[in-house]
């Protein structure tokens, strides 16, 4: 595992609330979560995005160039195009925090 791509989260909550359920212990729930965490950014580097069923999904995507503008000196800038990684919340996720619409 590559030391760039650990997630390195040791007073995570989860790290405390996992091992219990499955019947592990702390340290094996952190290599488990900084594995994971280690495979996602693996995984959207080669394909461009990362699924953990129930909860979304990992995206790459292009943003376009754009023009903003500095609030300090309301002078407009010109804010270059990049790529960025955002999260898809799936709709399991959705419906169990939010509650399900009727």
């Amino acid at each position: 595992m590559d030391d760039k791509a650990t997630v390195g989260i040791p007073s995570y909550d989860a790290i405390v609330d996992l091992p219990k359920p499955t019947q592990t212990d702390k340290k094996t729930a952190g290599v488990f979560l900084d594995t994971l965490g280690a495979l996602a950014y693996k995984e959207i580097k080669k394909t461009g995005e990362f699924v953990l069923p129930g909860f979304g999904k990992l995206v790459k995507q292009k943003r376009k160039a754009r023009t903003g503008f500095n609030p300090k000196t309301q002078q407009k800038i010109k804010i270059p195009a990049k790529r960025v990684v955002k999260f898809r919340v799936a709709k399991a996720a959705k419906d169990g925090v939010l509650g399900v619409k009727k």
